[in-house]
């Protein structure tokens, strides 16, 4: 396993060099606090044996373009979702957009990101208020994502929701009405469509007209599945919430020139290799590196902050509580590398001054 910061630091100087102005200030930070993580420049605490032995234990840098931290934050994560679901058949919806956007969305990520999220979720909201399958008003959980496993960027937006959702009049719960089917696809992918295009146009004018024309002509996808309980499909996206596209138990060779990483195939879930030169490699991590303050996840319907009181009715028509919050296990206290006991805690480790 080579980590990714030994790529960066390899690689990161010749890079910078040739991108210097066309760098993003949030590849920067990403890339800064990548190298940074868990080493004498972020701090830490000094560990020592009774035997003698002392262990350093840095910081993590927290960044959520980083391969090594989030794990925690994930699993916390985790925990409070499932505290949230129903004892309802959940379901999986996936909107995509065209290949055609793809450049315009990616040059524009501050602006467009949040907008694919609206939009996406409106649809869903829409069409389940509306059409005849179901007619309610829903709640659920809308998680961006921007890459395949090979790292190409693909953005798109993942949506667990409960299959069901509160009568217009708040008064009944109301369930789809054939058992394993949610609502129509096609329906909800050209609603998206045409809720992003008028959007575009009336809020972006100047990237809406960047956007070839027959990218509105196209058949826009929106997938929809069933996932049981919805755990599948919240420990699938948790993997991506607090952690980045990438992991480091995936880079397998680093010969100077090219780097070599695995990936697991969507459709025959076989393992794949791809051999990229290196500044390709970089170009397709950072790619993914979020906007500063953009917030991935969001809650809508009866599952948003604003919506307590929804919430509390859902709660009543289902006849169901929430199973009661576990508080966290402490932090383990590190073992001795030699004997193997308890190591007590001697010391903090400042942060390096900023250069």
């Amino acid at each position: 396993m080579i980590p990714l910061a030994a790529v960066l630091r390899r690689h990161w100087p010749a890079y910078e060099r040739k991108y210097r102005a066309r760098l993003l200030p949030s590849h920067r930070r990403a890339v800064a606090a990548i190298l940074s993580c868990r080493t004498p420049a972020l701090g830490g605490q000094l560990y020592r044996c009774d035997c003698g032995q002392e262990h350093y234990a840095y910081h993590s840098c927290n960044h959520r373009a980083c391969p090594q931290c989030g794990h925690a934050d994930a699993t916390e994560w985790l925990q409070r979702q499932r505290r949230k679901l129903l004892p309802v058949p959940y379901y999986l919806v996936t909107f995509t957009v065209p290949a055609q956007l793809r450049q315009v969305i990616r040059s524009n990520q501050k602006d467009l990101y949040p907008l694919l999220l609206r939009e996406s979720a409106a649809a869903l909201r829409d069409i389940a208020r509306d059409h005849k399958d179901l007619g309610a008003q829903i709640g659920f959980l809308a998680v961006l994502q921007t890459w395949t496993r090979d790292l190409r960027y693909h953005p798109h937006v993942h949506c667990v929701v409960p299959g069901g959702g509160l009568s217009p009049d708040h008064l009944r719960w109301i369930s789809p009405k054939r058992e394993g089917y949610f609502l129509p696809q096609s329906v909800l992918a050209l609603r998206f469509r045409t809720r992003l295009r008028q959007a575009l146009q009336q809020q972006r004018p100047q990237l809406y007209v960047q956007i070839p024309r027959a990218a509105w002509a196209l058949d826009w996808v929106a997938d929809v599945q069933p996932v049981g309980t919805g755990e599948p499909a919240l420990k699938y996206l948790a993997a991506y919430v607090y952690r980045t596209a990438f992991n480091a138990e995936r880079i397998l060779a680093d010969d100077g020139q090219t780097i070599t990483f695995t990936y697991k195939d969507s459709q025959d879930r076989s393992l794949r290799t791809v051999r990229l030169p290196a500044e390709r490699f970089l170009h397709r991590f950072l790619q993914h590196v979020l906007p500063q303050g953009l917030q991935r996840v969001r809650h809508f319907g009866f599952l948003s902050a604003a919506a307590t009181a929804q919430w509390q009715r859902v709660l009543a028509l289902l006849d169901w509580l929430p199973p009661p919050r576990t508080p966290a296990p402490p932090s383990p206290v590190p073992l001795c590398p030699r004997c193997h006991k308890p190591m007590a805690l001697i010391g903090r480790l400042p942060r390096a001054p900023p250069t």
